[in-house]
């Protein structure tokens, strides 16, 4: 049996009680008297003992909590729960980011069917293993385990919500890679680029130069106006999307000399790219420009054609593995620079690298090691 103490000068009862490898565990209790901090203790030993079913264990917790607050357990579904969740999400994220968690969750309440309107608590830890496979199945491994960690976030914070009195994604193991899916994304050759703009219309070869030579994601670049750019100071200032960092970027001399050629335009809001502006104001998200610029590669013999036919493509399948893509123009920009030498801290500066793990290795980077960065790019 658990043992109850009062400690401190306000005498709080602690319950004193051992897990399932023998480790003593203290925890503080919120109780009025011995008898039903006792109770509280016991339930958590077998708790940490799995002594009960999770069922007992769940009516012994409700009961004692209605005993205690006077008040039923708070309880949820999982469909009313990931409302919530994903309302808060909204508050906090990126679009983008939004709506891969939204979509992740979405096909977690597909996963479930009916139960996704039972209680939240009556989900177990084989359900989302269930569910892991599943998707395992149908995406690649990066994409599977995107899921996961979706999946950790929403258990945690319900159980931190107190809806849970175990977080059953706690231990939800992430899937290997397998042996196609080894392969990253590679940077282009500048063969492979000039093949790809002989295809382009205008706008893409205008996105293509600035990837290039920004290194920037395809959603902040089709998001430009006119005022992004400073041309008396050769910098174009822009804020990212995705982790909200503010970029001052110096002009390469071949993108300079794009935008002199441009008319230019009066107004300061006006997009440098129209076409894939709407198309991001519109979708909210970049997945139709990139298919786009898929559909361009494949033209150029560099992707197979995209192809619904056969694949089951849907929200429940997976995009195709590939090496390129235009975010491989920021791999390109990244490689180029390291090639001509430029230190590591000056590229991570430039392109807008922003990690913990990375910041940590690196200082500041003065103007002028950026401008010789962006010296270092070839004409295309």
């Amino acid at each position: 049996m658990a043992a109850v103490l009062q400690r401190g000068k306000k005498r709080v009862w602690y319950a004193v009680f051992r897990d399932l490898g023998g480790k003593q565990c203290w925890k503080r209790l919120d109780a009025a008297d011995r008898k039903k901090a006792q109770a509280a203790a016991d339930l958590l030993e077998a708790t940490a003992q799995k002594k009960k079913s999770a069922q007992y264990l769940r009516k012994a917790f409700a009961d004692l909590y209605g005993e205690f607050y006077g008040q039923a357990l708070p309880t949820t579904t999982a469909a009313a729960y990931s409302e919530n969740w994903l309302e808060a999400k909204k508050l906090t994220t990126a679009d983008e980011s939004y709506a891969s968690y939204k979509q992740a969750i979405n096909r977690f309440l597909e996963f479930l069917g009916e139960r996704a309107q039972a209680d939240l608590a009556d989900i177990t830890r084989n359900d989302l293993v269930k569910f892991r496979n599943q998707i395992a199945g149908k995406v690649r491994a990066s994409r599977a385990n995107f899921h996961v960690l979706v999946l950790r976030m929403f258990f945690k914070a319900a159980h931190r919500d107190g809806y849970l009195l175990e977080n059953p994604a706690e231990y939800l193991d992430s899937v290997k890679n397998v042996s196609g899916e080894q392969r990253r994304r590679r940077p282009f050759t500048l063969d492979e680029i000039r093949t790809v703009m002989a295809l382009a219309d205008d706008e893409w070869k205008s996105l293509i130069r600035f990837g290039l030579y920004t290194g920037q994601r395809l959603s902040d670049l089709a998001l430009l106006t006119w005022s992004n750019i400073d041309l008396e100071r050769d910098e174009i200032r822009l804020t990212t999307r995705k982790t909200g960092k503010r970029l001052t970027i110096p002009l390469a001399a071949p993108l300079r000399e794009y935008l002199e050629s441009l008319a230019g335009s009066d107004e300061t809001l006006a997009p440098l790219h129209p076409k894939a502006f709407c198309a991001l104001e519109r979708d909210g998200r970049s997945a139709r420009l990139s298919n786009a610029f898929v559909e361009l590669l494949a033209q150029a013999g560099l992707r197979e054609a995209q192809t619904h036919q056969g694949r089951g493509i849907g929200r429940s399948a997976g995009r195709a593995a590939s090496q390129l893509s235009f975010h491989s123009l920021r791999h390109t920009a990244v490689s180029m620079l390291k090639d001509a030498g430029i230190a590591q801290a000056t590229v991570q500066e430039l392109i807008g690298h922003d990690s913990e793990e990375m910041s940590a290795l690196y200082t500041h980077v003065g103007r002028d090691a950026l401008r010789k960065a962006a010296a270092a790019f070839p004409q295309i």
